[in-house]
């Protein structure tokens, strides 16, 4: 007997089939249909009743939530496995069903396993999906694969993801989506600076704001698979899972396996609502900072390892003059780490450098109105360290050679009880002794012949390092915690739920960095992406580049600097404390609002823009990355503004890098103009034609009256008057909201 139900949120609905001798089957995941009567529901199962092709089985057969062989799926199966050598083919009988109107899960079991799968929109209409297998049998339990899969719209013909490399993170590659099983799989033990990210699958031709799409991510920081199945039959699949190599998962009898969630979204306009659907879920959570984001200085590329007392003061000095908020100790504080050839897994601070400990240089940080941070790398060990030394037995690797090094470390076998227990009592003992704010917590490395217990060990590592991450963050409730991965190579929504910030790449120039920062920002809102400003000659590219249009990239983003700044200019000081400034007061805005994006010129002029919710308040950034085929470039169009309401135009001079290279003046730059939203968005405004490397932020107030009071003006999570050191352990935390 059928059961169909209409589940929705948001504008988005999934139509499913619940029955009683087998899984439930999904009819329509997309645009909501409206209140639709149980009459009607139930003629569609007829309307949509499955058919049988020629040359194919003798009776139809259902594309289920875990699509296999067994059911006649010629696809990637969704569950794969075996039990004392044979294949799982399990034919599931339901056993419970829960509902409610965004969503349900089921209970089933098939031949000594138990499955339990929940699906449930959330409020932003984000579809996540958990499954969950357990063995109720004698015998071992394999599984090979357990990914979540939804039927995707034959409609859906292009296919968008990304690659990457070092410095170069979240590249784009779109191409038609062909017929049969397509699947890129990342093997590299932690999400890849070459992580596909998001799987876009679109009707012909989307872009930033038309189109229908549907795309996943997997919740999950090690290897993993984005696959599409387009067959013949006429059923399409959309999906994604945990990479498992052959016997990574054995379970015995009462065992289970549970897969990372996946996030499936689905929007009609565009890759902009895409992400607006991303983001509003994400802000919902109880745990994303609430805080105005911090104005940070890292001092990593302003003196490497070289940790001087007396530098690093006047470094702190300067800082706080042009308006930080957060002073972090990058690499270099702790016992040997005098270059990155030694000292990892020795965490305490060197006496040789730091002969009074830490206390000097946050006392003087925290007299200055700013909070501390400190660089860790808790999973990595350095072969020239004392840890190595005493412990060569918790390195993740095969039992019967050493591993090979990457950037002189390998990595700890953190699945390991007593090296959690290890780091967890070193990081406590660090955060127990001084007034730390923030971890930048990195991982500088792939995870390559990673092995546990003489089994492939990417996954359960992952699995102790998020349970490290729970505790800590457990005892010291008001530190927050940035993902970096020598770079980006760690951005993901499973690491997210420990973090509060993400390091979208570790390339500091602008040009790059506009693009990387464009496509990060599709899956995470711009408050968690890490953006600094660096020195003028980029230490990736060595590309020379103007200190406002450094400024100008940052500005989507949690910002902040990573330069010398005490041997910047009295001009340039001046110029980077009036765009920390202006990031201050609209930091609310741009952490709140909905993004939009638009690209001209053959792609070389990228427009980000942000609307305040009630579309009163707007900022956008207009960018140029290289030269285009327009002399006289098109009127610049700006999307997501109330076509009923007047807006006042300006630029703000303090973040815009005015580099024309047309000599004949654009009138209204310099007074601002008046407009309708209506025209603003259809017709345009002229702007000039920009040289590559140079940028226009412009910011839109609705005439009648002030732009929402945003609490962009409070005082930022750094503030030391807020954060007592003895204080944080016991305070209520952050995220019990």
């Amino acid at each position: 007997m059928a059961d169909i139900r209409r589940f929705h949120a948001a504008g988005t609905a999934l139509i499913v089939v619940l029955r009683d001798e087998g899984l439930p089957e999904i009819l329509h995941w997309g645009a909501d249909v409206g209140e639709v009567s149980a009459e009607s529901l139930a003629a569609l199962d007829g309307a949509l009743a499955r058919q049988i092709p020629p040359s194919a089985l003798d009776e139809p057969w259902p594309l289920t939530i875990l699509p296999t062989e067994r059911d006649g799926f010629a696809g990637r199966p969704a569950l794969s496995g075996s039990r004392g050598g044979s294949p799982l083919l399990p034919d599931w009988r339901v056993v419970r069903i829960d509902a409610d109107e965004r969503g349900f899960s089921i209970l089933a079991d098939a031949e000594g396993m138990r499955l339990h799968s929940e699906l449930r929109l959330d409020a932003a209409g984000v579809l996540h999906i958990d499954h969950r297998i357990e063995n109720c049998g004698t015998e071992e339990l394999r599984i090979t694969a357990l990914d979540a899969t939804v039927p995707l719209d034959p409609r859906a013909e292009e296919l968008l993801d990304f690659t990457g490399r070092w410095a170069r993170e979240r590249s784009p590659q779109r191409r038609p989506l062909g017929m049969g099983t397509m699947v890129r799989e990342t093997r590299r033990g932690r999400t890849g600076h070459d992580s596909p990210m998001l799987t876009v699958a679109g009707t012909t031709g989307f872009t930033s704001r038309s189109g229908e799409v549907w795309g996943v991510h997997l919740a999950w920081s090690a290897d993993s698979v984005h696959r599409t199945d387009r067959l013949p039959e006429g059923r399409g699949v959309l999906g994604v899972g945990e990479l498992l190599r052959p016997d990574e998962i054995v379970l015995a009898r009462g065992q289970e396996f549970t897969a990372p969630t996946a996030w499936f979204v689905w929007s009609d306009g565009g890759l902009d609502g895409l992400s607006s659907r991303l983001h509003r879920s994400l802000r919902a959570r109880r745990s994303h900072p609430s805080a105005a984001r911090p104005v940070m200085l890292n001092t990593w590329e302003a003196v490497y390892f070289d940790h001087d007392l007396t530098t690093l003061i006047a470094l702190a000095d300067a800082a706080a003059d042009v308006g930080v908020e957060r002073f972090v100790l990058d690499d270099g504080w702790f016992r040997g780490r005098r270059s990155d050839d030694a000292g990892l897994g020795d965490w305490s601070v060197d006496p040789a450098v730091w002969p009074d400990g830490l206390h000097p240089i946050i006392d003087h940080v925290r007299s200055r109105g700013m909070g501390f941070g400190l660089w860790v790398e808790p999973e990595m060990v350095s072969p020239d360290s004392e840890l190595a030394r005493s412990h060569p037995e918790w390195l993740l690797s095969a039992p019967d050679r050493p591993p090979r090094a990457w950037r002189h470390q390998h990595v700890l076998d953190v699945a390991r009880p007593e090296v959690a227990e290890h780091l967890l009592e070193r990081l406590d003992a660090i955060l127990e002794e001084y007034p730390i704010e923030f971890l930048k917590w990195d991982h500088n490395r792939d995870l390559f012949e990673a092995a546990h217990a003489g089994r492939a060990g990417s996954g359960v590592h992952t699995r102790a390092v998020y349970a490290l991450l729970d505790e800590l963050r457990r005892r010291h409730p008001s530190v927050e915690i940035e993902s970096c991965a020598s770079g980006g190579a760690r951005v993901d929504l499973g690491i997210l739920q420990r973090a509060d910030r993400i390091w979208a790449s570790d390339t500091n120039d602008p040009v790059e960095r506009v693009r990387i920062q464009r496509w990060t920002e599709l899956l995470v809102p711009p408050e968690l992406i890490g953006s600094h400003i660096g020195p003028s000659r980029a230490h990736t590219t060595h590309r020379v580049t103007d200190l406002r249009f450094r400024m100008a990239t940052t500005l989507f983003a949690s910002a902040g600097i990573e330069a010398d700044i005490t041997r910047f200019s009295p001009d340039e000081r001046s110029e980077l404390a009036a765009g920390i400034a202006e990031y201050k007061r609209l930091r609310g805005l741009m952490h709140s609002g909905s993004l939009v994006h638009d690209e001209s010129d053959g792609g070389e002029q990228l427009l980000t823009g942000v609307v305040s919710s009630d579309r009163r308040h707007a900022l956008y950034r207009l960018a140029r990355t290289g030269t285009g085929e327009w002399a006289v470039p098109p009127a610049l169009r700006l999307p997501g503004l109330d076509p009923r309401l007047v807006y006042r135009l300006h630029v703000i001079e303090a973040l815009s890098a005015q580099q024309y290279l047309d000599v004949r003046p654009v009138p209204w730059l310099a007074e601002g103009v008046t407009l309708p939203g209506a025209l603003l968005e259809t017709v345009g405004v002229r702007t000039p034609l920009l040289a590559p490397a140079s940028a226009l932020v412009l910011e839109l107030i609705a005439s009648d009256g002030d732009p929402p009071a945003f609490r962009s003006d409070a005082p930022a999570r750094s503030d030391p008057a807020r954060h007592t050191h003895r204080a944080r352990t016991a305070g209520p935390s952050r995220r019990e909201g």
